[in-house]
Parts: C-alpha cells; structure tokens; sequence
C-alpha cells in the first residue's frame, strides 16, 4: 500500500487550511500543483492558467504532480496531497477531452481512501488565483467523485467542521491518529 494520501475535493472547500493544519501536527505535506503554477505564470507573465489556456494549464499540474510523487517517494509515510495526478488529469479530460486512460498510468499512486473536500458555499472565496465560481467549484466536484468511483477509489468525505476535527477525522480513517 503506498504511503501518499490524497486531499481533492471542491475547490474552495477547505484542502489547503486542512494541509497546513496537517503539516503543523507534523507530517509532510505537498502543496497544490494548480497553485504553484498560477504563482510561476503570474510572476512571469505565462499563459499556462486556467483562465487563459486550462488545458496547457492542466498538462503542467499532470507533470508537476508526477515529479511531486517522485520527490516524495523516499519520505516515510504519510505524505499528505493537496490535489495531485488525478485532479490534473480530470482537467485535462475536461478542457481537451483527453481519456483518464491516456495520462494516468495503471498503478495507483494514492492509497484508499481518497478525503474529497465537498462543496461548502460558507468558506468558498474567489482570489486571484481562484476566479471560477461556486458552480464551476460544484462541476470539478462532481468530475473528480466520478473519475475517482471510475479508477476504483474508495472515497471519504470530509465534514463540513473546524480544521483541527477535520484533520482528526483524517488521521482516525487512516488510523494513525
């Protein structure tokens, strides 16, 4: 079983206050490809976003999450994903119609269960790195709880409660807490 536990979800929904909260009780964490990228492209006036071109935006978050799951790969486990290869390639199948099949190998990179962030209107919030809206946050909800039933994910919703029960919740379904 690997080692590499998957934070996904609805964007806006919690996934980054719940990682920063994990990795203060000390685990590793990797932040959100999707992030990391908006802030290259917006320091060097690339074109890679979401907004711009999405699915040159979703092929770098596919790469930038194969090198993270490469660079992570040494750690003792858990490593705690802000997003990762799945949400990429949920992208890019929705912005260029490219098949799950075509960009996710047939190895599972992440261990069951999958924590998906549902939607939660209350702590949503459009930044400058975030500019769709809750209905679009909704759709890539309901892309990723579909693709991840189709990879064979089992699925674990997080509640809609402070971070530091969340995060409870995350380490009493795995069992380390």
């Amino acid at each position: 079983m690997t080692h590499r536990v998957l934070i996904s979800g609805c964007s806006g929904g919690g996934k980054s206050t719940l990682l920063a909260e994990l990795a203060a009780r000390g685990y590793a964490v990797v932040e959100e490809p999707g992030r990391r990228i908006v802030d290259e492209e917006r320091n060097g006036a690339g074109t890679a976003l979401p907004w711009v071109d999405m699915a040159r935006f979703a092929q770098r978050a596919l790469d930038r999450s194969r090198d993270d799951i490469q660079q992570t790969d040494h750690l003792p486990g858990p490593v705690f994903f802000d997003r990762g290869l799945i949400d990429a390639a949920v992208a890019l199948a929705h912005a260029d119609n490219v098949p799950l099949a075509t960009t996710l190998r047939p190895d599972r990179p992440y261990a069951d269960p999958i924590f998906l962030a549902p939607p939660w209107p209350e702590i949503f919030r459009q930044d400058a790195a975030r500019r769709h809206d809750m209905a679009s946050a909704i759709g890539e909800f309901e892309r990723l709880t579909i693709a991840f039933a189709e990879l064979g994910y089992a699925t674990s919703h997080l509640p809609k409660a402070p971070v530091s029960q969340r995060a409870d919740f995350v380490l009493d379904t795995l069992g380390i807490a």
